[in-house]
């Protein structure tokens, strides 16, 4: 009883995430129907649309597509930079025990494709693509791992989202280190001693959410203008929210029960509208639950639904429009290079570097995964979507040639690795437990 309990909240993630996978697939066949019909003209012109503020002596427009590119996925990275938080304190990542075996999966995962990829490469134009074939799109994966159902163990799920996390902290440090452009010191440090200020804040319990959005627009900024990708400012920025909760379960429900016969107490109007009395115990009530509440899961659990129905399909309906046709500039190179990495390099990088450690005894597998399941999770690790469309935007921005081809291998190779992974785990027999 206690463990349903406990795995609970990972069920509903794993549903969001599904979901959020099948809206992913619709909104790129959308991109792409769209991109390859008679009005492609349109949808290039939309997300090319400046948009922002112009007033005296202050002009800051962008087009759309760098909006949702550097604005929303800011919002995403902020989430993703919460799940990390909470996974290293209290979560799959908050033991060398528990962190182990996604570690060795992320490493194979993100050296063996970046390996491949620098063997595999002859243009020296493309060779800052290396970062392409790192990440997992956790969305995607967990939908097809969905589909098949109690096929698979739950363990493998957290297995795959433990080591996507870790595969997203690998991405999040290669987009900060060697994808941001010329930097500007100055902008920077006054950025970091605004997060400086955020994180002293936590450290002395005060939370508030109105001064993180004030201060994070500012940091949003000054990351951009610093030559620093924005979207790092999103994770830095998640790790200044505060885990704990101000008050403990015993305090809150007896402050509960004491509203609660306040309530019952307080006079009541005949009219369809609350008493002063009332007004002021229901205020009393919303403090208390903003206190007991975790600050971290409270806007985890905020973000989580509009990240991945609004935020992610958009990402996806706003990049992944490549036109396909004979007539299009294309270096077959590239894509070919980009689905090897993507498929061979996840599928046979991730189950040989756990293995490996396994035989050393440096991870311990759970009883229920088999080793057929580690090698059919790990090609669903090469549907590196949004995080692998996201570096190459960045890689190869501007050489439309090189990331149309980017994007159509990592289309392509998402395609291959979701149906090898799926055909592997659907036939593979479930691992008996002696």
């Amino acid at each position: 009883m206690i463990k349903q309990v406990l795995l609970t909240p990972f069920q509903k993630f794993v549903k969001i995430e599904s979901f959020s996978g099948l809206l992913l697939l619709l909104a790129t066949l959308v991109a792409l129907i769209w991109a390859n019909s008679g009005y492609s003209s349109s949808y290039q012109q939309l997300w090319q649309y400046d948009i922002g503020i112009i007033t005296q002596g202050f002009e800051f427009k962008k087009p759309l597509i760098l909006w949702i590119n550097d604005g929303l996925m800011a919002i995403f990275f902020f989430l993703i930079g919460l799940e990390i938080k909470r996974e290293l304190l209290i979560g799959e990542l908050n033991s060398m025990k528990k962190i182990a075996f996604p570690l060795f999966g992320a490493l194979g995962g993100m050296i063996v494709p970046v390996v491949f990829f620098l063997i595999l490469n002859q243009n020296p134009d493309t060779f800052k693509g290396w970062g392409v074939p790192m990440a997992t799109d956790i969305a995607f994966s967990l939908a097809v791992l969905n589909v098949l159902g109690k096929r698979v163990p739950l363990s493998l799920k957290i297995f795959l989202t433990a080591f996507a996390i870790v595969d997203d902290i690998g991405a999040v440090l290669v987009i900060a280190i060697f994808y941001s452009g010329a930097i500007n010191t100055t902008l920077l440090l006054i950025a970091a001693a605004l997060l400086a200020l955020l994180y002293f804040a936590s450290f002395k319990g005060f939370y508030s959410k109105f001064f993180l959005f004030f201060i994070g627009i500012i940091v949003w900024f000054l990351f951009l203008k610093s030559g620093v990708h924005p979207t790092v400012a999103g994770i830095l920025l998640a790790f200044s929210v505060p885990v704990r909760q101000r008050i403990y379960t015993e305090t809150f429900l007896n402050n509960l029960e004491d509203i609660y016969n306040k309530i019952k107490q307080s006079s009541v109007l005949k009219k369809p509208i609350l008493s002063r009395e009332q007004i002021e115990h229901i205020d009393s009530l919303e403090d208390w639950s903003n206190k007991f509440q975790s600050p971290l899961q409270h806007l985890e659990h905020s973000l989580h639904g509009w990240v991945a129905y609004f935020i992610i399909p958009v990402f996806a309906l706003a990049n992944a429009g490549v036109m396909i046709s004979s007539d299009a500039e294309m270096d077959v190179a590239l894509t070919t290079n980009i689905i090897i990495c993507l498929v061979l390099g996840k599928g046979i990088g991730i189950p040989m570097v756990v293995l490996l450690a396994k035989k050393i005894k440096l991870v311990s597998i759970p009883e229920n995964i088999s080793n057929i399941q580690i090698i059919g999770v790990s090609f669903l690790a090469g549907i590196g979507f949004t995080m692998a469309i996201f570096i190459a935007s960045l890689a190869f921005g501007s050489t439309p040639e090189y990331i149309d081809s980017a994007k159509i291998g990592i289309l392509l190779a998402s395609l291959i690795s979701a149906v090898l992974g799926y055909l592997i785990l659907r036939f593979s027999p479930p691992r008996k437990i002696v």
